[in-house]
């Protein structure tokens, strides 16, 4: 990918659930569709993301993508992965963190997407939505 075709950003999203519970939603692909509803079915042979595994998601429409998950920080509470549809190939990035003090909210979820700009900027009203999702209680 071209660098001037391609980038990158960051969301996040603060709420109130405990930020042990947020990342339970994050990291175990059975809730992956209650927070984030284009997700309408998961495809995961593991309870909880592991580095080296794959999987598949179907979304809204039918549209189906295979996963792999990169990485996974238990306690730094970050995981990633690489997602492909057909042609197109996104990589992202995911967290969580206790809120900032002051912010009266326990935590805060944040996702940073990698791909083709059109992709990262049409991403990125979804991906707000259902970070906004993942940090209040479902």
């Amino acid at each position: 990918m071209s660098s001037l075709l391609s980038g990158s950003m960051r969301l996040r999203a603060r709420g109130p659930l405990p930020v042990d519970e947020v990342w339970k939603h994050y990291t175990q692909p059975v809730w992956w569709s209650q927070w984030a509803p284009h997700l309408r079915q998961v495809d995961y042979p593991e309870p909880v993301i592991a580095p080296g595994t794959t999987g598949r998601v179907i979304g809204v429409g039918g549209i189906t993508a295979v996963f792999r998950i990169e990485t996974v920080d238990e306690a730094a509470r970050t995981w990633s992965w690489s997602v492909r549809s057909g042609p197109l190939r996104v990589f992202f990035e995911h967290g969580v963190d206790v809120a900032p003090p002051g912010s009266g909210q326990a935590s805060e979820a944040w996702l940073v997407t990698h791909a083709l700009w059109p992709v990262v900027l049409g991403y990125a009203p979804i991906a707000q939505f259902s970070l906004g999702r993942l940090v209040r209680p479902v």
